[in-house]
């Protein structure tokens, strides 16, 4: 992977995020043990890590939805908070395919849909999500509702959302980077 260059996210340029295949995509993720994420007591890797657990309990037989979940964040920290979704999906892409990457790029969307579409949802955000949400375009209006319910992975977007802020727990016990790295190799190799 090519290191981004700069710290500074408004000097940003996407290209600058880039896998050369899905080793790349393994030693990104074993690197980001050592990231510390905004969410208390938690690193990149452990979020990463929970989410493809959840994802995995949810739909067993759905490795590319639990890929999805494992890399949704690859972004972080690479680039403005408001285009991590895409700036990741876009480097992805060429590595897991179509429905991975389309994933990645809609679980923002899915975050600023279902605050709006289930009144539990927003009670469950952290203050983080919070946060960036608003970063991010805040909650959906009525036409990015009904364009956001006409997209393909939409229903599924949704439960890499929802897995994504149930995987924000400090200490949770998890299968690590290895459980996946199989997984991660199947996804590639037969991308769509």
């Amino acid at each position: 992977m090519t290191p981004m260059p700069t710290t500074d996210v408004e000097a940003f340029v996407p290209a600058a995020i880039q896998f050369n295949d899905v080793e790349d995509v393994i030693a990104f993720l074993d690197a980001l043990g050592a990231s510390p994420m905004i969410e208390p007591g938690l690193v990149e890797l452990d979020h990463a890590l929970q989410c493809a657990a959840e994802l995995k309990a949810l739909r067993p037989d759905d490795e590319e939805l639990q890929v999805a979940g494992l890399v949704h964040d690859i972004a972080h920290g690479r680039c403005h908070i408001r285009d991590h979704d895409r700036v990741g999906a876009e480097a992805l892409r060429p590595i897991f395919g179509d429905r991975v990457a389309n994933l990645v790029a809609l679980h923002v969307e899915a975050k600023r849909y279902l605050v709006v579409a289930d009144d539990g949802y927003r009670a469950r955000l952290s203050p983080v999500s919070i946060k960036t949400m608003e970063l991010q375009g805040g909650a959906m209006n009525t036409a990015e509702i009904a364009a956001f319910e006409a997209k393909p992975n939409a229903q599924d977007a949704c439960l890499l959302r929802m897995a994504d802020e149930a995987a924000k727990l400090a200490g949770r016990d998890v299968p690590g980077l290895n459980a996946w790295i199989d997984t991660l190799r199947h996804v590639a190799s037969s991308r769509s």
